[in-house]
């Protein structure tokens, strides 16, 4: 048959069924034969994305026009498991189950590992004062569930878009003609908006909270540079200043740059970089 990847108009000769068919299921199991299957754990982490099992087996069951499949949701997002814990019975024709496995597995998959690298980063700050935030470096159509899946392993999300919080770069240090007049410029069009301004020497640092920045992204510094800064930027004001670490962060050195003084440690690795969790469905008796 041929079939319309998508890509650059190419259509490709693929043979067999229409794309959705599960055509071994189809061919070795009844339509409606009635079943039971587990989601369980292979692997000890942090749960993420339950809500999603009974939202693909109700499309898989709409789509082939069987009897709805059913989920008895046992481990609430955020919860730890570990290795053989049940995390959910499915319930319906067998087809459904099986059609609607890997879909559901590539999600809930994806969501628990980034939910148990961050809880990693969250325990590994824990007593120092400082949150992991999550970045835009995400999947494209995943963001939202990614970033909750963020929230499930105890960080924090940063900002969902280009619109929630104003960033001053480099480029649009370049384009405005200084930060300063970046700065002016944001304040200026979106008054409501939070400013972050990014820095790289504590002399940016200083320069940014004397125009007025309150939240300050200090970017590829060594722990000895960011204290420094840290301190050089909160004694320019009396205000209170937000201050985050980003660029070359990893867990073995977390705790040492949450020492410095940071509100936050931002770390895009938990969206585009997280090992998946490994999950699977039973078939029971």
């Amino acid at each position: 048959m041929a079939e319309d990847l998508g890509i650059g108009g190419a259509v490709v000769q693929v043979p067999g069924a229409a794309p959705g068919h599960d055509v071994t299921s189809e061919s070795t199991i009844g339509a409606e034969v009635p079943g039971r299957a587990h989601v369980v754990a292979r692997a000890a982490g942090v749960i993420s994305g339950m809500p999603l099992v009974p939202v693909v087996l109700a499309e898989v069951s709409a789509w082939t026009g069987l009897p709805a499949a059913t989920a008895e949701l046992r481990v609430p997002d955020g919860r730890a498991v570990v290795r053989d814990d049940v995390l959910a019975v499915l319930h319906g024709p067998v087809q459904v189950l099986l059609i609607a496995e890997r879909t559901l597995l590539n999600l809930v998959c994806r969501t628990s590992g980034t939910a148990t690298h961050t809880r990693r980063w969250v325990d590994e700050l824990a007593g120092t004062g400082a949150q992991v935030l999550d970045t835009r470096k995400t999947t494209p159509g995943l963001r939202m569930l990614e970033k909750y899946a963020v929230r499930c392993g105890g960080g924090t999300n940063k900002r969902m878009g280009l619109y929630d919080v104003a960033m001053v770069k480099d480029n649009h240090k370049i384009a405005a003609g200084s930060v300063a007049e970046a700065y002016r410029l944001v304040r200026q069009r979106f008054p409501e908006v939070a400013v972050q301004v990014e820095v790289t020497t504590t002399a940016e640092a200083v320069e940014a909270v004397q125009i007025g920045a309150r939240f300050l992204l200090m970017d590829n510094m060594s722990p000895a540079l960011l204290a420094e800064s840290v301190k050089a930027a909160r004694a320019t004001t009396g205000e209170p200043i937000e201050i985050e670490a980003t660029g070359g962060l990893t867990l073995e050195v977390a705790a040492e740059y949450a020492r410095t003084g940071v509100d936050y440690l931002s770390v895009g690795g938990l969206t585009h970089s997280s090992p998946i969790l490994d999950l699977a469905i039973d078939l029971v008796g």
